[in-house]
């Protein structure tokens, strides 16, 4: 007599826009990050949190991308905060140029 193995994944979908913004832990979680990360994400310009307090800091899906980017950077090239934004920047920029030219 054979056994079968089934695997189910679940997957959690969240809309993510200005009507529905991510609060910082929240943004720390789908980043597989700590809340601490997401603090040095925005002392290293690479988040523009539009208040002071860490309790009140909310993200859209362009926030979560940049995030996303970042944790990639340093996962895979082991890249600093600071290279980071200054990369994310770059290809911002290059996106904004080539949309120009279209």
């Amino acid at each position: 007599m054979s056994t079968r193995t089934t695997t189910v994944t679940i997957t959690h979908c969240t809309t993510v826009g200005p009507a529905d913004p991510l609060a910082a832990l929240q943004l720390a979680h789908a980043c597989g990050a700590s809340i601490e990360w997401v603090a040095e994400l925005a002392e290293a310009g690479i988040l523009h949190p539009q208040t002071s307090r860490l309790e009140d800091w909310s993200f859209d899906g362009s926030d979560l991308r940049r995030a996303l980017d970042a944790r990639r950077l340093q996962r895979d090239f082991d890249v600093g905060l600071d290279a980071a934004a200054l990369i994310l920047d770059l290809q911002q920029e290059v996106r904004r140029l080539k949309a120009l030219l279209s």
